[in-house]
């Protein structure tokens, strides 16, 4: 899966339109982009194909438009951010089949070192079928044919769904690699996965354990320690035979978590559960809470205790590698945010350590909480960060070239 050619290995490409499959999937409101961190992520990968002449044709998707041409799912507000930042005007057409006629012109007057940004992949039904709908393998040729032969995917956020945009495009080009971005996730969850410095500590939290039985089951091969936080650890607790009121359970994975108790035991890996919490009489701020060290009858957990703050951070001290995915309570609320705070602080205290972010909840955590700059990696695909953390091969790497 590491061994994929990339932008770097590309040659030739004055006067050349390449196709490049971005993740400009981001908040709006009212039209205004909320927050640019993935149009600036997609910059050092367009620059480069500009600085070789290229004629440059990004596509994207945004949100869940399920082929119809929402207005308020346009990429138009993409386009002037992106010219912002290259210096350079991209070109947008707001066409609803997005490889209509106007746009198949306007690409075919593309000169060098222009840019042409695509109306939202999904605005066609078929951009999610591909392999389910033979309509879609047109439309993958579509937008194919809007390029001469050259794709290049930096969308690490759906690199573990089979698209037309990201993987069925790649059946009718001849090159196909990825971008800047996507190198990074691949090398920094990759090295931390497969080739971890040791000790190797992975702290798993969120919701629920149904989204990560894969992550925690493969993780146990790999890691030294695996500390579990958040809801999901409710449902180890009641496994073991603890009282846990009215926390957060899921009743049918209740054998699963005893199971991966045993196998933590028997590969000699360092499980840990939460020894006191924070819990709350309702789901709000500002409600009555306490620190306790078994749950009360009609309360409920909403973040780890004191002791177990001291414990996670001491099963962290000396850790060479750490990737995290998932809080460790319920940090939107202030007054049970302090777990995922003070965890979040022990990982970015680390010295040379590679910490890795796995996406989702836990980088907005490390975000809101001002630690991003203080993290190796802070990875920019949920589904996708953990799905490659589960051991699965991602379709939108597994289409991209290897290195021979």
């Amino acid at each position: 899966m590491l061994n994929k050619k990339t932008v770097d290995d590309l040659t030739g490409l004055q006067g050349k339109k390449v196709l490049v499959r971005c993740d400009f999937n981001v908040p709006l409101k009212d039209g205004v982009i909320q927050n640019y961190n993935r149009i600036d992520g997609a910059i050092p990968t367009i620059k480069k194909l500009l600085d070789q002449g290229a004629k440059v044709i990004l596509c994207s998707h945004l949100g869940k438009p399920k082929g119809e041409p929402l207005p308020e799912m346009s990429l138009a507000p993409v386009a002037p951010a992106l010219s912002e930042r290259l210096g350079v005007e991209v070109k947008f057409v707001d066409d609803p089949k997005v490889t209509g006629p106007e746009t198949q012109k306007v690409a075919a007057e593309l000169k060098d070192g222009e840019v042409l940004l695509l109306q939202n992949t999904r605005y066609r039904i078929e951009e999610t079928k591909y392999g389910k709908d033979e309509n879609a393998e047109g439309y993958a040729k579509e937008l194919a044919d809007l390029c001469d032969g050259i794709f290049v995917n930096d969308a690490f956020g759906t690199a573990h769904r089979a698209h037309c945009s990201n993987v069925g495009v790649t059946k009718y080009t001849t090159t196909n690699v990825v971008g800047y971005l996507m190198e990074k996730e691949i090398k920094f969850l990759g090295q931390a996965v497969e080739n971890p410095v040791r000790p190797f500590v992975a702290i798993l939290g969120g919701a629920k354990v149904s989204d990560k039985i894969n992550v925690i089951n493969n993780l146990l091969d790999k890691v030294d320690t695996l500390i579990i936080g958040g809801g999901m650890a409710y449902t180890f607790e009641k496994a073991q035979g603890e009282e846990i009121g009215n926390s957060l359970c899921e009743e049918d994975k209740l054998d699963y978590a005893l199971e991966m108790i045993k196998k933590a035991e028997e590969k000699g890996v360092k499980l840990l559960l939460p020894v006191d919490h924070v819990e709350g009489r309702e789901f709000s701020n500002d409600t009555e809470r306490k620190v306790v060290d078994v749950i009360d009858a009609g309360w409920s957990g909403f973040d780890i205790g004191p002791k177990t703050i001291a414990l996670y951070k001491a099963a962290l001290e000396g850790a060479k590698t750490v990737v995290w995915n998932g809080p460790m309570g319920v940090f939107e609320f202030s007054n049970f945010a302090e777990g995922t705070l003070e965890v979040c602080r022990a990982v970015a205290d680390l010295q040379d350590a590679t910490t890795v972010i796995g996406g989702g909840d836990s980088v907005n955590a490390v975000k809101r909480l001002g630690f991003a700059d203080k993290m190796t990696h802070i990875s920019t695909g949920g589904g996708a960060s953990l799905e490659f953390l589960e051991g699965k091969e991602l379709p939108g790497v597994a289409a991209a070239d290897n290195r021979l």
